[in-house]
């Protein structure tokens, strides 16, 4: 895991680098906006290996910036509504845990066509494009019942702290979106886009599950023992469970969020003043 995330960090910022330097290189500027709707999963110690399990239907915002044909950058709001369940994902169901959260993630994302493209071109009407950024997130899993998880103490890690449940996590994180796509122009100023986004999050938090179940010595002396422990996994006859260090998910790993989305975007084209003296546009042709 920690090989693949230096692997799509690298990724991401020769991405960057490439968008930086093409734009010493362009000669107007091409701006759009526009929408994106789709589905929004989540993966993590609840749902490890399932992509597109218990899928939501989220949406967002997209202003784009190419530079020229071939880069571009953009600007995404993006909504997604995302839900994990043991009884649903059947990794370790003995635990009964279930979660819902409701993403709120602001991404700045550098985009490379393999075609010479651009919305409203007359010579390439298509492309398959990489993309990578960064973004920053908000999040907060609640129960079923709409109960905040992270007001519960439901994750025992005593070498962070937490025991005593005063020590909450943040709900603020950031991740390294990355994933491919293809685009279509279906007139001079607007096009579509469908791609496939996956997150890689700097937190296990998602689904309120991280490291081990709490220990407490009857069910009184723990009120939201429902939540942390719906099935009674850790506890005895008498409802006491004083055993440290029962594993209830893998601090090891972070959490992941996904979202396979379509998008309409409507292009304004601003010419530079250089261009507009010069009366051409060697970088876009063809608008």
């Amino acid at each position: 895991m920690k090989s693949c995330k230096r692997f799509y960090l690298i990724a991401t910022i020769a991405l960057l680098l490439g968008l930086f330097g093409a734009a010493l290189k362009t000669k107007a500027q091409i701006y759009e906006v526009g929408a994106s709707a789709g589905l929004s999963y989540y993966m993590g110690d609840i749902n490890p290996n399932k992509p597109f399990s218990q899928s939501r239907l989220g949406g967002g915002l997209v202003f784009r910036y190419y530079e020229n044909t071939r880069w571009a950058f953009r600007f995404a709001y993006s909504y997604l509504p995302l839900a994990g369940s043991d009884a649903v994902a059947k990794y370790r169901p003995e635990r009964g845990l279930s979660f819902k959260t409701n993403v709120n993630d602001f991404a700045l994302i550098a985009e490379f066509n393999f075609l010479d493209y651009f919305t409203g071109s007359g010579r390439t009407y298509w492309s398959t494009y990489i993309f990578g950024g960064i973004s920053v997130f908000t999040f907060n899993p609640k129960a079923e019942d709409g109960t905040e998880l992270c007001r519960v103490l439901t994750d025992v890690d005593y070498e962070r702290g937490i025991a005593d449940g005063t020590k909450k996590y943040n709900k603020i994180s950031a991740s390294i979106p990355f994933g491919v796509g293809v685009k279509y122009s279906l007139t001079k100023r607007t096009g579509i886009a469908f791609e496939w986004r996956m997150d890689m999050t700097f937190t296990d938090w998602l689904d309120d599950c991280h490291a081990y179940y709490p220990t407490y010595d009857d069910a009184e002396d723990q009120p939201f023992v429902h939540y942390s422990d719906p099935t009674g996994f850790t506890t005895d006859e008498s409802g006491a469970n004083k055993i440290k260090y029962i594993q209830r998910g893998n601090k090891n790993n972070n959490d992941w969020f996904g979202y396979l989305n379509v998008s309409l975007v409507y292009k304004f084209v601003v010419p530079k003043k250089s261009v507009c003296d010069a009366g051409e546009n060697k970088s876009f042709k063809y608008y």
